[in-house]
């Protein structure tokens, strides 16, 4: 049998078969993820550095593939993804979120081009998301560390903005269940959110934690329900689980442990400041501001005056939890 070889190519092809000859050695992956009820679709383009590893705290919630128009959101991970021209940007913000700078550009077809630096300046990622926020590229840099801090605050982003949408918002707050409801924690960092659970778990019986840093909250039919997530912060607590909200209690240190039940307007003034979103953006603060005047006119909220001590969690739980656990199974 005669073999005849591949014919001579002209330059101009030569370099495109390069390039197809090149994409045919990259690997992708897909995982699907089911997080509140919401499908994601996450896609690793090259996955020499960029891989599942990166999220493996999103395992608990990996799912079967759904049909495109069951997601909420889709987020591709891309390091070949291009900075959007300057002069297509409009600066909206430059701050120091906790864990480093944060860069946002709003981008003259709409949506948002997001830069992340650690706390060493380095850049982490870059994204960017579609004017409906259901589509966000993402190119991630540097050590596993770093591209894993990235895609975290690209999936955490983007499930904020599009879930917003959908009656569903995160919550900065430490999250414990106890019969059946899922009771959240919430204060600005270092107040004490953590430590107070942490007093439930020990001191109250029958807790147990659902998250510690990102819970979510979703409204289904009316009615509140709050979820574990994948980002729980420095605990590593990834829980697939739902609960009825039980209650909101905001953490405020003092010299003795007393609680206050809030009235439906302090309780909104209370609840929308740990909420995570885009406070600049008209559509998807509304949104925010919706979901979080449905939790205070049908939740219970309440301010914690107390020590890191036993008795806090014992006076707390006397006031705040739910007279009638049996029903939690049933809403649940």
């Amino acid at each position: 049998m005669t073999v005849f070889p591949p014919p001579c190519l002209p330059a101009a092809n030569q370099d495109k078969q390069l390039l197809i000859d090149k994409m045919s050695t990259i690997e992708t992956e897909v995982i699907y993820l089911c997080i509140a009820e919401h499908y994601i679709k996450v896609t690793f383009i090259d996955t020499k550095y960029n891989n599942i590893s990166l999220i493996r705290s999103s395992l608990p919630f990996s799912t079967k593939p759904v049909p495109d128009e069951d997601l909420l959101y889709t987020l591709t991970v891309d390091d070949t993804l291009k900075p959007i021209p300057k002069r297509r940007l409009e600066r909206i913000r430059d701050f120091e979120s906790g864990n480093g700078q944060v860069i946002v550009d709003e981008i003259d077809e709409g949506g948002y081009q997001f830069i992340y630096k650690d706390t060493l300046g380095k850049d982490c990622a870059m994204f960017q998301t579609n004017k409906d926020f259901n589509e966000t590229k993402v190119a991630l840099n540097g050590t596993f560390d770093m591209r894993s801090f990235g895609i975290h605050n690209a999936m955490m982003m983007s499930f904020a903005l599009a879930g917003s949408f959908k009656q569903t918002i995160m919550i900065h707050s430490s999250l414990v269940r106890y019969n059946g409801y899922g009771y959240a924690f919430h204060a600005p960092s270092g107040t004490g959110k953590s430590t107070q659970v942490s007093m439930w778990l020990r001191h109250i019986p029958g807790c147990d934690l659902m998250n510690d840093d990102n819970p979510i909250i979703r409204i289904i039919d009316g009615k509140p329900y709050i979820y574990g997530s994948p980002w729980s912060g420095k605990t590593p607590c990834y829980r697939n689980i739902k609960a009825p909200l039980g209650a909101l209690t905001r953490i405020d240190q003092a010299d003795h442990n007393w609680v206050e039940k809030l009235k439906p307007v302090e309780a909104f003034t209370s609840i929308l400041p740990s909420c995570s979103g885009l406070k600049w953006d008209v559509r998807e603060y509304r949104n925010l501001c919706d979901i979080v005047t449905i939790i205070a006119s049908t939740t219970n909220a309440f301010i914690l005056h107390c020590l890191p001590n036993k008795e806090a969690a014992e006076v707390c739980c006397a006031a705040i939890a739910v007279k009638d656990p049996d029903n939690a199974q049933q809403q649940a």
